[in-house]
């Protein structure tokens, strides 16, 4: 009976989850609670339950409230905009250079963990330029997407706080094996946007003809000069140097690893602010921009918290782990993280993040510990072989946000790039296993 409350519980999130119709935070707070009760559980006991859920996960609190804080107001400094615009001007209008400048920009404003704001920067940037040099729209978004979804394995971005959530453990732990899988994932975009910008650069030659390349670049340098112009309130070029140094040192102590990562952010966000905005009002309203996001996020991990801590204080968790390896395939047991990574773009189609990461991961790691598969193996796994096609699937928000920008149909989109994410994604999982980051 436990098992098949437990399964409900799970199938009711996943589709309500899946809706859209409510924000995450509802059913992840409301359903397990429903659980506990047709379960047989207290208002005590399953208050004792959120406690320990919530424990597991405050650390990824609030490390994602300040890390989302600080890395909006370095895209508000502008301490990316020169990089962006050195990028576009050494594109020079070359197709193959404009499609891995693409990768190169989103994977910069990707840092913020955010995709609307990838999105936001990115698409109205560059859209201008592929117009003019006749490249399509799906391929900016096939590159920006995949790029952002790669830099998305960045401990600060969704994924794999919701993770660290799930197997309890500090985020930039899980993160630090992925470091050269995420190293070597922005190598295979950067190939990725050569190949396909070569493809590209015969279809346009092919269909148009010659364009006039260094009219576009010189067109989009001038319109980003009155963007910036506008922008002159908020940026802060002058202290573009002190940004960066400050920016290099909070993710150098992130990686070390000597403090808590949410620490290492409030620091750097405690020095941001008066370093850049010296006046209180100007301080507050920069919080006040960037705690939609940051607030949306830690409310969302601290619904999973308890979600997570009443399904595995009921036992319900265990038991749907104990009834599925009964009636599993044995030969299919062991390499069940195998299976579900290669996989893992389909399901990004089926499932949403939130429903990938703190539904099917914790029912995946209790069967998967049944035939000796390590919590961050399938972990591992699970990341790998979805994280890539993070932005092809129809229940990002900011998918659909890029698609308006691009003017772009969500069906094109994913038959345009699928096969490639999915390439990628498979490279990726033999390159982690040879690395030994997911054990076979």
């Amino acid at each position: 009976m436990l098992s098949i409350i437990g399964f409900i519980t799970i199938l009711a999130i996943v589709l309500l989850l899946l809706s859209g119709k409510w924000t995450p935070m509802i059913p992840l707070v409301l359903i397990p609670i429903i659980g506990a009760f047709a379960a047989g559980f207290g208002f005590g006991e399953i208050g004792d339950f959120f406690n320990d859920g919530v424990a597991d996960v405050i650390n990824v609190v609030v490390m994602f409230i300040f890390a989302i804080l600080y890395f909006g107001i370095m895209m508000d400094v502008g301490l990316f905009d020169p990089l962006i615009n050195k990028m576009i001007a050494w594109s020079k209008g070359n197709v193959v250079t404009v499609s891995v400048a693409s990768v190169l920009i989103a994977a910069v404003a990707q840092l913020d963990g955010s995709g609307a704001s990838t999105f936001l920067i990115t698409i109205p940037a560059l859209l201008p330029l592929y117009k003019r040099l006749r490249m399509s729209p799906y391929l900016l978004l096939l590159l920006i997407g995949g790029s952002a979804s790669v830099m998305n394995m960045l401990p600060w971005a969704g994924p794999l706080g919701r993770t660290a959530s799930v197997l309890k453990m500090d985020v930039t732990e899980l993160w630090r094996p992925l470091i050269p899988i995420q190293a070597i994932g922005m190598v295979l975009m950067i190939g990725l946007a050569v190949l396909v910008g070569i493809r590209e650069k015969k279809r346009i030659a092919r269909v148009y003809g010659a364009v006039d390349a260094q009219a576009a670049v010189a067109e989009m340098i001038e319109q980003k000069k009155d963007v910036n112009s506008e922008k002159n309130q908020l940026a802060r070029p002058k202290l573009i140097w002190l940004n960066l140094i400050l920016t290099i040192a909070v993710i150098a102590v992130l990686v070390w690893g000597i403090i808590p990562a949410g620490f290492a952010f409030m620091i750097g966000l405690c020095i941001a602010l008066p370093l850049n905005y010296p006046k209180i009002s100007d301080q507050t309203e920069s919080i006040r921009t960037h705690a939609p996001n940051a607030l949306t996020m830690g409310s969302i991990i601290l619904a999973a918290g308890s979600f997570l801590g009443i399904l595995t204080g009921t036992g319900m968790l265990d038991a749907i782990a104990a009834d599925i390896v009964k009636v599993l395939p044995g030969f299919i047991g062991p390499y069940l993280h195998l299976v579900l990574g290669i996989v893992g773009i389909p399901l990004e189609l089926l499932l949403s993040t939130d429903a990938y990461y703190f539904a099917l991961l914790p029912v995946a790691d209790s069967i998967g510990s049944g035939f000796g598969i390590d919590s961050l193996s399938m972990a591992y796994s699970m990341i790998v072989g979805n994280i890539v096609g993070t932005f092809i699937s129809p229940f990002s928000p900011a998918l659909w946000l890029a698609l308006g920008l691009a003017g772009a149909e969500m069906g094109k989109h994913i038959r345009y790039s699928i096969f490639w994410l999915w390439g990628i994604s498979l490279v990726l999982m033999v390159i982690s296993v040879l690395l030994g980051v997911i054990h076979v």
